[in-house]
């Protein structure tokens, strides 16, 4: 019985040894890569997406880059910093964008600049514009009899302020602010896709556009999906045989599933009832 018993603690210690073996094995990959980024749900953050890029960039068995992107957009600032570092990659590797059902607004901006943009026929994008939601609150305060009082350095400093509703003045300070920013899109996508200003800023109404509609515009280069979009890198980047997809797996702790539930499905202007600036696809 004594030497069952050892017979059978040698097995599990030996599969246990080699499962070991195995796993690191399997991420030791070896022979020419395409790297894979997945940018899903709202664009609040560029941390994660910047250091993966740069990692792919960084890496030698990284051949090109494919981003698969699925998102209504999100803040100004992340997606203009992702969007320089796309570009920047583009200049070191080649980096195509396969679009899901959405990648309209600010997920269409981070495209502008890769080397080739896939969409499938029925993909909304497009959306070219910025919204500014500016909550006004005053109405029903008045009804419950709150009033805010506000103490200020400036008369401007609280505006767009939800307790009160925004002056003449005010709107127009509100309006060249966010005209400069649309601008600032407009700028990019001329840049990214290699299309005249005028061209640009006559879609740049907020409109979407599918997939197909976007072809006809040059706004996309090519229908397919993200095996079509990773047969593209392939071949663009020389790549002989089946190449090996790299993708950074995100944690799959209780966390980070909440996360990214929450990061899915709700916009920051839903939570916090401030006004802000977005490249968002806001129907």
């Amino acid at each position: 019985m004594k030497k069952l018993c050892l017979v059978l603690s040698g097995l599990v210690v030996l599969l246990l040894v080699f499962g070991a073996v195995m796993a690191i094995f399997s991420r030791i990959q070896t022979g020419e890569k395409i790297g894979l980024i997945r940018i899903q749900g709202a664009i609040t953050d560029s941390d994660g997406i910047i250091k993966t890029l740069d990692g792919y960039v960084d890496d030698p068995s990284i051949k090109a880059i494919v981003l698969r992107i699925n998102s209504p957009g999100g803040g100004v600032a992340p997606s203009q910093e992702i969007y320089e570092e796309v570009k920047k990659a583009a200049t070191k590797k080649y980096v195509v964008v396969s679009m899901g059902s959405l990648a309209a607004s600010g997920a269409y901006y981070i495209s502008a600049p890769a080397t080739r943009i896939f969409a499938d026929p029925g993909t909304i994008t497009g959306s070219i514009g910025v919204i500014m939601e500016v909550p006004d609150v005053h109405g029903l305060l008045n009804k419950v009899g709150i009033k805010a009082e506000v103490i200020k350095s400036g008369k401007n400093k609280d505006i767009a302020s939800p307790f009160r509703p925004i002056s003449p003045e005010q709107r127009r300070i509100l309006q060249t602010a966010l005209d400069t920013v649309h601008d600032q899109f407009i700028d990019a996508v001329a840049s990214g896709r290699k299309i005249p200003v005028e061209r640009v800023r006559a879609l740049a109404d907020g409109r979407i556009f599918t997939g197909q509609q976007a072809k006809a515009l040059h706004l996309v280069d090519a229908l397919g999906d993200l095996p079509d979009a990773i047969a593209a890198a392939k071949t663009m980047a020389g790549i002989k045989g089946r190449p090996t997809i790299m993708e950074k797996k995100k944690g799959q702790g209780i966390l980070s599933l909440i996360g990214s539930k929450i990061n899915s499905n709700i916009r920051i202007p839903d939570i916090f009832p401030f006004f802000k600036m977005s490249y968002i696809f806001s129907p």
